[in-house]
């Protein structure tokens, strides 16, 4: 018996969630994107969506990434509440389709936390990092 190979690539799952929180109401007065838009300084409210490691388990045709949310706002207090709204929506993706791919779980990792970011001195962050299981067809 041979262990199925993975994919040639593992399915855009950044691309999907930015999708994902695009469409819910509550990010709507957010940048949503897997990277900062020319110009962002961290001061507005963003989320940011990054695909930070995970693996393939061949014998369930199975990727498992790990995603990590980079939210910010304007105030600490903004981006708690974006993040927590961010969190919400990628917790809620479990046992869903997404075009050809099924979410069969989510699991949060760490977060959301606050985290200062050295990049933008003035930025207000917090950061969270989910598991999801994804079917690949």
């Amino acid at each position: 018996m041979t262990t199925p190979t993975p994919p040639a690539s593992f399915p855009d799952v950044e691309a999907m969630i930015v999708d994902v929180l695009k469409d819910d109401s509550r990010l709507s007065g957010a940048t949503v994107a897997v990277q900062a838009p020319s110009g962002f300084n961290g001061t507005s409210a963003a989320v940011f969506v990054n695909r930070r490691g995970g693996a393939w388990v061949g014998e369930l045709h199975v990727d498992h990434p790990v995603i990590e949310l980079e939210v910010y706002g304007p105030t600490k207090q903004a981006a708690h509440v974006l993040a927590n709204d961010a969190r919400q929506v990628l917790l809620s993706m479990a046992n869903k389709q997404y075009g050809t791919n099924l979410v069969t779980d989510v699991e949060e990792q760490d977060g959301p936390r606050w985290l200062p970011d050295y990049l933008y001195s003035a930025a207000n962050r917090y950061v969270s990092l989910t598991k999801l299981s994804v079917d690949v067809y």
